[in-house]
C-alpha cells in the first residue's frame, strides 16, 4: 500500500500531482471573513485608506516574494513594474470614452498586463543569471525608468505626475465607487484573487522548480530544467501582480508620481518582504501589515518612525533572519509536542522587561531629538501621555533607569528562557 502512494519521478502525471494546485480553505475563509468584517469595525475614511494601503502593499510584497523568496532573485528596482502599471491605469482613466465603457474592478487587470509587458522585455536579458548580476541590472533598469519619469512627460507627467477620477468608469452593478468603503471592498477582492493565484503559482511545477533553481541552479540544469527560463517565467508573473498593485494604487489615490517607481519605493518593498519573512508565503503579508501600521499610525505620533522601522529591520536581519513569519513558525514544534505552555512564564519574565527597556531607549531617542531640534523656548514635550520639560535632568535619569533596568532584567532571565525553549522543543518528558 505504501509503495502505491509513493510518487514515481519518471511519470509526469504523478510529478504534476505532487505539486498540485490545491488550496487549504481554512486560512482563506478566515481571511475573507476578516476582510468583510473590518470595515464594520473601522468605519472612518482614514482607517479605510490605511487598510487599502495594506492591501496594495500585500499584493506588491507577495509579487516581490515570487522573485526573492521563491526564485532567489534580489531586485532593487521592482517598484518600476508597479509604477508603470499604475501610470497606464491612470492614462486609461483619462481616456473618457474608453474608461466609461469598462467597470472599475477590471482596471487593475490592465495595470497587471502592462507591468507584465515590461517584465517580458526586461526579463529577457536580466534573468540570464541570478545573484549580483541580476541585482545590478534591476537597479540600473529601475534608476533608468525613474530618471525617465521627469523626461518622458507624455507618459509619466513630469514632476507633478498624473491624476485621474475613478468615478468616470462604468458603474459596477450600480456601484460608482464614490465612497471609500466601496473602494476598500474592490481592493480586498483583488487581494484575495491575487494572493490565491500567487499561492497556486507556487504549487505549480514552475513554482516548485523556482525553489530548486534558487537553492541549486546547477543541479536543476543537470536534471534537464533551464534555470534561466524558470527565472524568466517567475519574473514575468511577478511583474504582472506588481502591475496589479499599481493599478489598485491608482484607483485608491487617483494620482501617481515619480515616487511610485523610484529606488526608495523598491527599497521599501524589499524591507517589507524581508521583515515579514521571505521563506514563507504569508511572511510578506505580515510584513506589509506591520510596515503599513508603522508608516501610517506611528508616523502620526513621532517624526522618527522611519528610524524605528529601520531599527526593526536591522534587528530582524541580525537576530531573526526568517522574519516575523519565521519567528512564529519557530513555535510549531513546541505546539506539536504539546509543551508550548512551558514558554509562557519565561516569556513573561524576559520579554516584558525587554519591551519596557526598549520603550525607555525610545524615550531617550525622542528626548534627544526634541532637545536638538525643538524650537527655541519649546522645552516641554509629551511622551507616553506624559508632559514634561526635556531640558531638565530628571526625565533623562528616569528614562535611562527604565532602559537599563528593563534590559538588565531581560539579560538575567534570558538563560532560563533558553532552557525552557530547549525543554519545550525536546521530545519526551512531561508536557
Amino acid at each position: 500500500m505504501n509503495d502505491q502512494l509513493k510518487t514515481d519521478p519518471t511519470k509526469p502525471a504523478q510529478r504534476m500531482r505532487a505539486g498540485s494546485m490545491t488550496l487549504t480553505l481554512g486560512p482563506w475563509i478566515i481571511a475573507i471573513i476578516a476582510l468583510l468584517v473590518l470595515p464594520m469595525v473601522f468605519t472612518n475614511n482614514s482607517a479605510l485608506t490605511i487598510m487599502n494601503q495594506m492591501s496594495i502593499t500585500i499584493i506588491f510584497a507577495l509579487a516581490y516574494n515570487m522573485l526573492l523568496g521563491q526564485g532567489g532573485m534580489l531586485s532593487f528596482g521592482h517598484a518600476v513594474y508597479a509604477g508603470v502599471g499604475g501610470f497606464f491605469c491612470m492614462h486609461l482613466m483619462n481616456m473618457s470614452d474608453f474608461f466609461a465603457s469598462i467597470p472599475l474592478p477590471i482596471l487593475p487587470l490592465f495595470g497587471g498586463l502592462f507591468g507584465m509587458g515590461l517584465a517580458l522585455i526586461v526579463g529577457a536579458f536580466s534573468t540570464r543569471s541570478a545573484g549580483t548580476v541580476f541585482a545590478m541590472i534591476s537597479l540600473g533598469v529601475g534608476e533608468l525608468i525613474a530618471a525617465s519619469s521627469v523626461i518622458v512627460v507624455a507618459f509619466f507627467g513630469g514632476e507633478e505626475g498624473i491624476s485621474g477620477d475613478r468615478t468616470y468608469a462604468q458603474p459596477f452593478f450600480g456601484v460608482e465607487f464614490l465612497q471609500q468603503q466601496e473602494v476598500y471592498y474592490l481592493t480586498a477582492a483583488w487581494v484575495i484573487i491575487s494572493a490565491g493565484l500567487m499561492y497556486l503559482w507556487s504549487r505549480t511545477p514552475v513554482g516548485r522548480m523556482a525553489n530548486a533553481v534558487r537553492d541549486n541552479p546547477e543541479r536543476a540544469e543537470f536534471l534537464g530544467y533551464s534555470a534561466r527560463w524558470v527565472r524568466y517565467y517567475s519574473f514575468v508573473a511577478s511583474g504582472f501582480f506588481a502591475g496589479v498593485s499599481g493599478g489598485l494604487f491608482a484607483i485608491n489615490y487617483e494620482i501617481l508620481t515619480e515616487e511610485n517607481l523610484n529606488a526608495a519605493s523598491s527599497g521599501i518593498i524589499l524591507l517589507v518582504t524581508f521583515l515579514g519573512g521571505v521563506g514563507f508565503f504569508f511572511g510578506p503579508i505580515i510584513g506589509a501589515v506591520v510596515f503599513t501600521l508603522v508608516q501610517t499610525v506611528l508616523s502620526l505620533e513621532t517624526e522618527l518612525w522611519a528610524f524605528y522601522a529601520g531599527s526593526l529591520f536591522v534587528a530582524t536581519v541580525m537576530f531573526f533572519p526568517g522574519g516575523l513569519a519565521g519567528l512564529i513558525m519557530m513555535h510549531v514544534p513546541a505546539v506539536r509536542l504539546g509543551k508550548w505552555k512551558l514558554l509562557i512564564v519565561p516569556y513573561f519574565k524576559t520579554l516584558l522587561p525587554a519591551a519596557i527597556g526598549i520603550l525607555g531607549l525610545c524615550a531617550l531617542v525622542e528626548m534627544t531629538f526634541h532637545y536638538r531640534h525643538g524650537a527655541t523656548g519649546d522645552n516641554e514635550m509629551t511622551l507616553f501621555w506624559t508632559t514634561f520639560d526635556s531640558h531638565t535632568l530628571m526625565p533623562w535619569i528616569i528614562a535611562g533607569a527604565i532602559a537599563a533596568i528593563g534590559i538588565g532584567i531581560a539579560r538575567v532571565t534570558a538563560p532560563s528562557l533558553k532552557d525552557a525553549w530547549n525543554e519545550a522543543n525536546t521530545a519526551g518528558g512531561a508536557s
